[in-house]
């Protein structure tokens, strides 16, 4: 009874209860009704004015109150336990509490008579049974806001993501639309993330390379620093970049423009896949891992040796190339990088391209388009066909996971199979519709491969750059008394069968040779079905 007399002579006089102001607002917060920090202290310092209220102190916090947690609200509660205040003045309940916890903390401290009142301007509250009643349906409906609220960011996230829009932050390249809520393309970062891509799957460049280029041209953090190499990463395998929306684990065909294609994504990612191989730590040798013993067939290794010229050079090193003779007793001796670089040299140079020879072949693939125009269309249509195909599936696949029929997670899973058959289907579609005939680009790529090879050959000081090359123009390298030979992809061994003709410029006779009224012989008849080592 003397508590209870207590707690209302000091309720009876204002001024003897000592207030904590506390405000809060958080960027999740989509309702514009919630005045700002500095909106609510001017509100606050005028209503106490009003009603002479003594605040000891302000205190504010700009964190979500969905879940438990915020420390400054802590703070508020602990001075109230230690009796450093016994009130609260607030712009409304809301910004005490949105979850159950803390609301039943607020009406404990009420029920114990260590919190006296509260206190806010746009919000009636006594401490009585119908005051803390009409507190707590405050602080439910608060609750239900934010619940609510939730539900319906997950209900517009799930309907854009069947129309095909992805419902976050647009990937490295794309631009969020205000106007139409979609993605599109932005038009100069497109160029650098495309080139990015490129780079990664041409020459082999670390994630760390492809940050900084990436920053150099102004895709950064934003605080202006570069990337992270897990950021990277993600854009490098991102099947966004196909028209892929891969959201919570499961696909959907995404509405928005692509700028990559799915070949050179696939080349990303074999890169991707190399990088991360663990490997052994040691010297970065240019030509390891190249070739095989032509003898016992075992590996050929990479070893330095140290040689010391008091006189003259000081310490050198030397790099030689040897067996390991692990597989059994083998005779083959050493080589020593030089050499072998040299015979690496002509080997790429004779499977190179003279520059004068790309306006014939170029003339020739545009000759070989008119003609291939019938089969372009029957391509195409069995590929709509198969396409056709797999919509069908798809729709019975969601029959029968509506009916219940087939469990969520098989239906996941055979979902995502779906789109990447569909997927795979479209880029062929579009190949065939670009290119004439799928086999045509392939044409292209040999052209530039082979001038690029031609090049890299002449090029000095440059072996991990010349060891790439020769992995594109032949495999299953062999090396057997220091000498160096491969076994070429074709179409690059019809052109250093011949000599390395082609490696030089043009000649009447060279071009009498090689071009014939049909096309480019023996070189082009072997072009088809394919395809270059990445």
């Amino acid at each position: 009874m003397k508590k209870n007399a207590k707690i209302k002579e000091l309720k009876g006089n204002k001024n003897m209860i000592k207030y904590i102001s506390y405000c809060r607002k958080s960027t999740d917060e989509k309702d514009k009704q919630v005045l700002s920090i500095e909106a609510q202290i001017a509100e606050l310092k005028e209503f106490a004015k009003r009603e002479n209220l003594f605040i000891t102190e302000f205190i504010t916090e700009a964190k979500t109150a969905k879940v438990p947690g915020r420390e400054q609200f802590a703070e508020v509660l602990k001075k109230i336990e230690k009796g450093q205040a016994n009130g609260i003045l607030s712009w409304h309940p809301d910004r005490l509490a949105r979850n159950s916890i803390d609301g039943g903390k607020i009406i404990y401290l009420l029920d114990t008579g260590k919190l006296l009142d509260l206190k806010f301007p746009s919000f009636w509250f006594e401490s009585t049974p119908q005051g803390k009643f009409m507190l707590s349906i405050a602080f439910g409906q608060s609750k239900y806001y934010v619940d609510n609220l939730s539900e319906n960011v997950k209900r517009g996230n799930r309907q854009k993501l069947r129309n095909g829009v992805w419902p976050s932050k647009a990937p490295y390249g794309y631009i969020n639309n205000p106007k139409t809520r979609g993605i599109d393309i932005d038009e100069e970062k497109s160029k650098v993330v495309k080139k990015a891509f490129q780079l990664f799957a041409e020459s082999g460049r670390s994630f760390v390379e492809i940050s900084k280029f990436l920053h150099k041209f102004g895709i950064k953090k934003l605080d202006g620093e570069p990337v992270k190499v897990d950021q990277v990463k993600n854009m490098l395998t991102n099947k966004f970049y196909l028209g892929i929306i891969n959201y919570a684990g499961e696909y959907y065909q995404g509405s928005h423009k692509t700028f990559i294609s799915k070949k050179l994504f696939d080349e990303v990612q074999k890169q991707v896949e190399k990088i991360e191989r663990p490997r052994n730590k040691g010297h970065d040798f240019a030509f390891s891992g190249l070739a095989i013993c032509g003898e016992c067939g075992a590996a050929i290794t990479a070893e330095t040796h140290t040689k010391i010229y008091p006189k003259t050079r000081g310490e050198v090193q030397y790099i030689y190339y040897r067996c390991t003779k692990k597989l059994k007793p083998c005779n083959q001796k050493y080589i020593n990088e030089p050499n072998l670089e040299e015979q690496l040299r002509q080997i790429v140079r004779d499977c190179g391209l003279h520059e004068g020879w790309e306006p014939y072949f170029e003339r020739w693939i545009i000759e070989a388009k008119e003609k291939d125009k019938l089969t372009v269309i029957s391509e195409t249509n069995q590929v709509n066909d198969r396409i056709q195909e797999a919509e069908v599936k798809l729709n019975r696949l969601l029959d029968g996971y509506l009916e219940q029929v087939i469990e969520p997670e098989i239906y996941k899973q055979k979902k995502n199979e779906l789109f990447d058959e569909k997927l795979k289907l479209e880029e062929k579609k579009s190949q065939i519709a670009k290119n004439g005939n799928s086999w045509l680009e392939p044409v292209r790529e040999f052209v530039n491969c082979a001038l690029q090879a031609q090049k890299i050959a002449r090029v000095k000081n440059n072996c991990h750059d010349l060891s790439i090359m020769a992995k594109k123009v032949g495999s299953n390298f062999f090396l057997r008394d220091r000498r160096l030979s491969a076994n070429l992809n074709f179409p690059f061994a019809a052109l250093s069968a011949e000599g390395g003709a082609a490696s030089a410029a043009p000649t009447s006779n060279s071009i009498s040779f090689l071009v014939t009224p049909t096309g480019f012989e023996p070189v082009i008849s072997t072009l088809k079905g394919w395809r270059p080592n990445r």
